[in-house]
């Protein structure tokens, strides 16, 4: 059983990219909560997003769900056998020549194509070939980023890159009881039962995210509220504090959990604004944390960034 905290001294990385994608969080996160799973317990995601955080817990049991079927059919091609690494190899490759020689044109090709077939391949390649790995659907439910402006993209290293990616997740699948599903969140929690451990990583309130669908103000409500009533751990990751304003959500609707922060800085985004600092909260159900160590260092992190623990009864977040 792959119980919690543990450390990690290597950080595998999905294939997919995406807002807000917990990537450099991991070893916070593993070193924060404290699960022991029994039999039959699962680690349960109403988020899945990227799948990181699901993909290094490598739990024997797993509820992965999401709104975006593209992310939940990309995975479960690969956890049913459908899709592997000589088949993405074999597509990049291919595809890869294409866009190498028809530029622009032939990414919105890829892209008209996809928005019509929804080949998990061609969401692959429009995944790491667009502009800054923004995942962003418009209204009608189509893939609308533009071209990332790098032709050359698929080179063989890069190529390879992904193809290991996609290697590793098949890794951390093979032998596991793990469901995909298209689900909305609400639906997902209720399905948590007492020796099980949800996870959450909900889209930020205040930040553009349209990652498939968008999310309210009442919503993260609607959620903290539900979190709070499982019958099992949960942790609920959220963004808490940026050079320009802080999350009084936290505060309003987490103050019955325990509070980790971890200074951080994100690389994915739209524009040179969504790549600023961004202290990260980690919620947790109470009993379910780690004992409080103080100050620590975050592996990786720029100088003097730390990770901060306290409850969240501790803290005021006026803007």
């Amino acid at each position: 059983m792959n119980k919690l905290p543990r450390r990690i001294d290597h950080i595998g990385v999905p294939p997919i990219k995406c807002q807000g994608i917990k990537t450099k969080l991991v070893p916070f996160i593993f070193e924060s909560l404290k699960w022991e799973p029994q039999r039959e317990s699962r680690w349960i995601e109403p988020f899945l997003g990227s799948g990181v955080v699901a993909f290094n817990v490598a739990p024997e049991n797993a509820l992965l769900c999401d709104t975006n079927k593209h992310i939940i059919r990309f995975y479960n091609h690969i956890y049913k056998g459908d899709l592997d690494s000589i088949v993405v190899r074999d597509f990049l490759e291919v595809e890869g020549k294409k866009l190498a020689s028809g530029g622009a044109d032939y990414y919105y090709e890829v892209r008209e194509r996809f928005n019509v077939e929804a080949s998990p391949l061609d969401f692959l390649f429009l995944n790491r070939a667009c502009f800054n790995g923004v995942m962003r659907f418009n209204r009608h439910g189509h893939f609308n980023v533009p071209f990332g402006h790098k032709p050359l993209r698929f080179s063989k290293a890069y190529i390879t890159k992904i193809v290991n990616q996609v290697a590793w997740v098949t890794r951390q699948m093979r032998n596991k009881h793990w469901e995909f599903s298209v689900a909305d969140w609400s639906d997902t929690l209720s399905m948590a039962k007492p020796d099980d451990f949800v996870y959450m990583d909900p889209p930020y309130i205040g930040r553009h995210t349209d990652y498939y669908n968008g999310w309210t103000q009442e919503e993260a409500k609607a959620l903290s509220i539900k979190a709070l009533a499982l019958p099992c751990g949960f942790a609920a990751s959220m963004w808490l504090e940026n050079r320009h304003r802080k999350n009084e959500h936290v505060e309003e609707s987490w103050s019955e959990t325990d509070l980790r922060i971890c200074s951080h800085f994100y690389h994915v985004g739209s524009s040179e604004s969504l790549r600023n600092a961004m202290d990260e909260a980690l919620l947790i159900r109470k009993g379910y944390a780690t004992p409080d160590t103080g100050k620590r260092e975050t592996k990786g992190s720029k100088a003097g960034e730390v990770v901060r623990s306290q409850t969240a009864e501790q803290i005021m977040l006026p803007f």
